[in-house]
């Protein structure tokens, strides 16, 4: 079995470097056989060293040329480098301070909404501390306005049972006047019934004047009862009305006699004796008394006779 020697770094390079020596010895030779037999040509030195010298300027010339656009296109480039720095940091600042502002907008603009917010809820306040206000005036109305209704209603009420009582008691006195009236007539009457005809002729005289003097009062209060008060009535006025009545008592007719002056007092003086209508009391007189006494009787009436 044979074994192959692995080669060293050295070893591998060796042939590669010989080889290229040896090719650039075969160039230098040839280069120097062409340059041996060329033919002698005339020295052309100047024209080489103008032509190197030339191109030597042209290069400088080239460089210098192209060093001054180089820096002509460096200054027109730096300018313009400056100025779109300038320009994109002044859009970079115009966009910060455009974001400020719309920060600074935001912010207002929340401010603004909070104190809206604020001034609405203000109001509301006040509203319903305004509306609670009305409210509880509108309550404390009504409580006395009820108040007060109870009030008047009590009064009326209390009003009403004094005029019912009154008048209970005006009618009580007034029947009771009319019984005791009646309660002397009668008794005059049989009086004069139970004795005989000469006394009894003496006491009609007597007894029909008290019974007249009964039966006029009668009349007074009866007719006071009807009589409405005009406004000039006044105390110190009389007026005189003639009463024409039937056996019956039934009053057949009023007029005035003698007047008072005061002609709204006359005739409410005769409206009140017709509105008597009828007093049942004279069917308790004989004819003749009636006749003589009460077929026309003459009254004076008075303002505070009638109540005045």
């Amino acid at each position: 079995m044979h074994y192959q020697r692995e080669r060293s770094p050295s070893e591998s390079l060796f042939w590669p470097v010989v080889w290229a020596v040896a090719l650039h010895v075969i160039m230098f030779a040839m280069l120097f056989v062409s340059f041996a037999f060329a033919p002698d040509l005339p020295p052309a030195k100047p024209v080489v060293q103008a032509t190197l010298y030339k191109l030597q300027s042209q290069s400088q010339a080239t460089i210098q040329t192209n060093q001054k656009i180089a820096g002509e296109t460096k200054k027109t480039t730096a300018p313009v480098y400056e100025t779109e720095q300038l320009e994109q940091k002044k859009a970079e600042q115009e966009k910060v301070a455009a974001k400020a502002a719309e920060q600074k907008k935001a912010q207002e603009a929340q401010k603004a909404d909070v104190a809206k917010k604020a001034d609405a809820d203000k109001k509301a306040a006040e509203q319903k501390k305004l509306a609670d206000v009305a409210k509880k005036k509108a309550a404390d109305d009504a409580a006395k306005k009820k108040a007060a209704e109870e009030a008047k209603k009590k009064t009326a009420a209390e009003a009403t049972k004094k005029k019912s009582a009154d008048d209970a008691k005006k009618k009580a006195a007034e029947t009771a006047q009319r019984k005791s009236v009646e309660d002397k007539k009668a008794a005059a009457l049989a009086e004069l019934l139970s004795d005989d005809v000469g006394r009894q002729q003496a006491m009609a005289d007597t007894v029909g004047d008290q019974v007249a003097g009964s039966l006029d009062d009668l009349i007074v209060m009866l007719v006071s009862q009807q009589w409405r008060r005009p406004p000039s009535a006044r105390n110190g006025m009389s007026v005189e009305v003639l009463i024409e009545m039937l056996p019956d008592g039934t009053i057949a007719n009023a007029s005035v006699t003698r007047s008072s002056g005061d002609t709204p007092f006359d005739n409410s003086a005769v409206q009140a004796v017709r509105n008597v209508g009828r007093i049942a009391e004279m069917q308790q007189l004989d004819r003749a008394t009636f006749d003589r006494l009460y077929r026309q009787r003459r009254a004076v009436f008075k303002p505070e006779d009638l109540g005045l």
